[in-house]
């Protein structure tokens, strides 16, 4: 249905059919992240997997997350087949709604990379709703048990495993352009709070060295906007008239994890074309 949507709008706005092929550079950002080890979560597909592999091609051993083992095994066989079969990659089933399985899966984690430590974790996983309105409250518990309270709980295990073992780390948290505009939905609440949550752990860690920043991407070209093909990523209500690619989110999330960007602390890079921090314009507000 998302795609019907999307292919009437032109008709009902009376604009033109466009077609927006990709024209995106990637960054050569060898060695920038060498001897780093970083924890990727909802590493399987879309963005977190676009971060994986940017992480890899910039020189940082990678563990990616999924809900089932199966889907991790299989995505972490794809990237390797694409990059080469030597890459440092690994994968571990998490389900972000269950933070009391945490400890152990952090044990499991860290007997997976080779040096035993870990310093990088990207929040990504997360879920959504094809609603704007009120949702059932199971589907709401579920969006913001993945989104708000698995990052929470995770990234305060990683915050004093970083403390205790004296770790300048890194905690990056992909939020959304849904952070800044009205929130009318589970999704949108979730991540107004991981943009405080963001702003709130910088705070709190960077007189130990730990750096806490956020990516807000707008709507990006991933599985989660069905029918999107990357074929054609035009996007007539956006204002620079496509959608994003998660390569455009990754070659930002390897400088905000890198030693290039130290300084950059509490921040939140939105990469969402204008969408929510310019205009709301891009999206229906209807009850």
């Amino acid at each position: 249905m998302g795609f019907i949507k999307r292919g009437l709008q032109p008709i009902l706005r009376r604009l033109p059919f466009h077609k927006v092929t990709p024209q995106i550079v990637e960054l050569k950002q060898e060695g920038l992240l060498q001897g780093r080890a970083a924890l990727v979560t909802g590493g399987t597909s879309g963005i977190g997997s676009a971060i994986a592999k940017a992480f890899l091609k910039a020189g940082a051993t990678v563990v990616i997350t999924g809900r089932s083992q199966k889907k991790v095994d299989a995505a972490v066989q794809a990237i390797k087949d694409e990059l080469g079969s030597s890459m440092p990659l690994y994968g571990l089933e998490l389900n972000m709604k269950d933070a009391n399985a945490f400890d152990d899966k952090f044990k499991e984690l860290l007997a997976l990379v080779p040096t035993g430590q870990v310093d990088i974790l990207v929040n990504n996983a997360g879920v959504s709703v094809d609603t704007h309105a009120a949702s059932p409250e199971e589907e709401f518990d579920s969006v913001l048990d993945t989104n708000l309270k698995g990052v929470y709980f995770l990234s305060y295990r990683f915050a004093h495993y970083f403390k205790d073992n004296q770790i300048k780390g890194n905690i990056l948290n992909i939020a959304s352009s849904s952070s800044v505009r009205p929130a009318t939905s589970a999704y949108g609440l979730s991540k107004w709070g991981v943009r405080g949550l963001t702003e709130g752990l910088a705070r709190l860690l960077a007189p130990h060295g730990i750096t806490v920043n956020g990516i807000a991407p707008g709507q990006t070209a991933t599985p989660m906007m069905d029918g999107v093909s990357t074929e054609n990523i035009y996007h007539p209500t956006n204002l620079i008239g496509r959608y994003i690619l998660p390569v455009e989110i990754a070659n930002m999330a390897v400088i905000l994890v890198s030693e290039a960007g130290r300084s950059i602390v509490g921040d939140i890079v939105y990469m969402t074309g204008g969408s929510g921090n310019v205009t709301n314009e891009d999206l229906p507000y209807e009850f």
